[in-house]
């Protein structure tokens, strides 16, 4: 259901294809939830079966003619009933902190290899998020959706700081 509505708020700002709407998610929603091409097909199939978006044929010179799909009124109903109903319970799943649970099956140098894959995967990720922000600028603060989708970025930001400085916690005070 969350990503039929983010699809549905991703197609509120502007008809997309299902590639396009790949697209979005891997540049601009990466940082809080992701998705592959099957699942986005899939959900748009739903969409446009349940009346919350449209398919219109754009036909292309030389290439294939493109599926845009359009939210329709029903759709965006449907994602302002999202965005003004109570929040989802937090999903609470991280598989990374499911491993760390039970490394105390593992050597000491595992769990710090371990410690040390995680922090090169958030270093790098976080120097992509910093990137993303760099090119959104400060301007934002004047446009109200583009400030919310920059501090989304800020979120994501933050909680990859945070982590790093877990990772350096539980690295140094490892029994």
């Amino acid at each position: 259901m969350i990503l039929a509505r983010l699809i549905l708020g991703l197609l509120s700002l502007a008809p997309m294809t299902g590639y396009d709407l790949k697209k979005h998610f891997d540049s601009s929603i990466n940082h809080f939830w992701n998705a592959d091409k099957a699942q986005i097909y899939r959900t748009l199939s739903q969409l446009v079966g349940d009346g919350l978006a449209t398919v219109r044929t754009v036909p292309q010179e030389n290439y294939p003619a493109r599926q845009e799909h359009h939210i329709t009124d029903a759709g965006r109903r449907a994602l302002l009933g999202w965005l003004s109903g109570p929040l989802d319970p937090p999903a609470g799943r991280e598989p990374f902190l499911g491993r760390v649970f039970f490394a105390g099956e593992l050597d000491r140098d595992s769990v710090l290899g371990l410690l040390a894959e995680r922090r090169q995967q958030s270093l790098a990720t976080l120097a992509e998020y910093r990137e993303q922000r760099a090119e959104i600028g400060p301007g934002v603060a004047a446009d109200r959706r583009a400030f919310l989708m920059a501090s989304t970025l800020d979120n994501g930001i933050g909680h990859l700081e945070a982590e790093l400085e877990w990772l350096d916690s539980v690295e140094g005070r490892l029994p």
